[in-house]
Order: structure tokens, then C-alpha cells, then sequence
């Protein structure tokens, strides 16, 4: 059996949201790993997700169209690193399916960084202790991630996530 890879944050490079929520691990999961509630969930309010592929095996595809209040459409092509079911799920905007390296990010929009995000979800009584830690090259990049709202966009989308799945 392969032991998962972990990752002590650098505050220098990454960014980091915890929180616990009062949803089991499973709907973080499911959440996380299904296009239909992608969709209702991934950007925050009033920006919206039509769009989500996910062929969820290392080297899959994550994929999402944001749509801006004004019409705007900006596709996120990314890869699945790891996937741990029900624990934790690691992709990058670094590479595209099959580890095909990028040579630069997917839209203007999420800035001109690449990353590795590391989600986990671990049982924490009857909710889940869920961890969005965003990996970055250097620090200009981490800079900037910060600067676009990182804690206030992905601290709103977890929000969204646990109403969504407290409603299905």
C-alpha cells in the first residue's frame, strides 16, 4: 500500500484555510468529486460554475468554467495528483491531464501562478476538519493568490459547499 504524500505547510509559499465543518467527510467528498454539485458550490456568489469535468484517477482531468456576474467565462484545466477517497484529494493548474507539464496557468483570471492544492477531510465528532492548503512556486506567486481574496473566496465556497450539501 502507498503512503500518502504529506506536506508541512510554508508560510513563505503557501496559503492555507482550516475550518471545521458540520457535514460528515463523505459529502465534503462527494461534493468535491461530483460535477453536479461542483456546480452549485465552487465560486462564490455571484459568480457561478456551469461547467465541471472530472475524471477522477491520478493523471484525470479537473475541469471548470467560471462565469463572471458580466458573462465572462474563464476554463480551469487542471490534473488529479492524489486521491485518497473520502480523505483527500490533490490537483494542480501546474499540469494538465496525463501530467502533461503547462507552461503557464489556465486564465487571466486566476492569475498567472501555478499551484498544487491539497484538500483534506478528516472526522472531527459528527462534521469534518477540512484542510484547502494551495501550494505555489515562489513567493510572488503566493503574494498574489493572497491578494485576489484567497481566504475570502475559498472561506465563501466552503461555505457554499456546506449549505449545498446540507440541502441534498
Amino acid at each position: 500500500m502507498n503512503t500518502p504524500i504529506t506536506h508541512t505547510p510554508d508560510p513563505k509559499l503557501d496559503l492555507l484555510l482550516e475550518r471545521i465543518v458540520d457535514v460528515r467527510p463523505e459529502l465534503v467528498w462527494r461534493a468535491w468529486t461530483t460535477p453536479e454539485h461542483i456546480t452549485k458550490w465552487f465560486t462564490p456568489k455571484p459568480w457561478e460554475t456551469p461547467e465541471c469535468e472530472i475524471d477522477l484517477r491520478p493523471g484525470g482531468r479537473f475541469y471548470t468554467v467560471m462565469r463572471s456576474p458580466e458573462g465572462e467565462r474563464f476554463p480551469g484545466e487542471s490534473c488529479f495528483l492524489e486521491i485518497v477517497e473520502n480523505r483527500k484529494l490533490v490537483w494542480t493548474n501546474a499540469m494538465e491531464p496525463g501530467y502533461r507539464p503547462k507552461m503557464s496557468a489556465a486564465t487571466e483570471h486566476c492569475g498567472d501562478f501555478l499551484f498544487t492544492a491539497v484538500i483534506t477531510m478528516e472526522p472531527a465528532g459528527t462534521g469534518t476538519k477540512y484542510s484547502a492548503l494551495v501550494i505555489h512556486r515562489d513567493e510572488a506567486g503566493r503574494k498574489q493568490h493572497e491578494e485576489m481574496g484567497f481566504h475570502d473566496g475559498w472561506g465563501t465556497a466552503l461555505d457554499q459547499l456546506v449549505a449545498h450539501m446540507k440541502s441534498v
